[in-house]
């Protein structure tokens, strides 16, 4: 992760390498200059309750990933896995291209992207299992 620029809210909270950093009142800029170290906005995580379709399951797998908690090599194996399963399903162009770069930033160990890009699905599965229960 070596370059990565956090730009930070207000108390706007970040998981970095195991501890939990608050920001002051004032916006911030951060800049992570350690390769591959675990960093996770908490904005972004989703809670393991929360975890009830396969777009939250890939997003909460990237996140273990990003925080440290989960293996790299299992949780790579796993998104590339997955991605390749939503691939079945999102088959609209834009998905598609949504789940490419997710792809590509898998493929490059930027987990932070790639978590990026698989949240982007989350509103369009919403949107299919509603019509699917319907």
């Amino acid at each position: 992760m070596t370059g990565l620029i956090l730009k930070l809210a207000p108390n706007e909270r970040v998981l970095i390498n195991g501890a939990v950093i608050e920001n002051g009142e004032k916006r911030a800029k951060i800049s992570i200059r350690t390769p591959n170290a675990n960093v996770l906005r908490l904005k972004d995580a989703i809670h393991p309750d929360e975890v009830n379709s396969p777009v939250s399951r890939l997003c909460y797998i990237c996140q273990l990933v990003l925080s440290g908690d989960a293996d790299r090599d299992e949780g790579h194996r796993q998104l590339l896995l997955g991605i390749e399963q939503l691939s079945h399903v999102f088959t609209d162009p834009d998905s598609r291209s949504v789940l490419a770069m997710a792809t590509e930033a898998t493929a490059e160990q930027d987990y932070y992207r790639t978590l990026k890009h698989i949240r982007a699905l989350l509103s369009r599965e919403k949107r299919l299992l509603a019509v699917y229960r319907s």
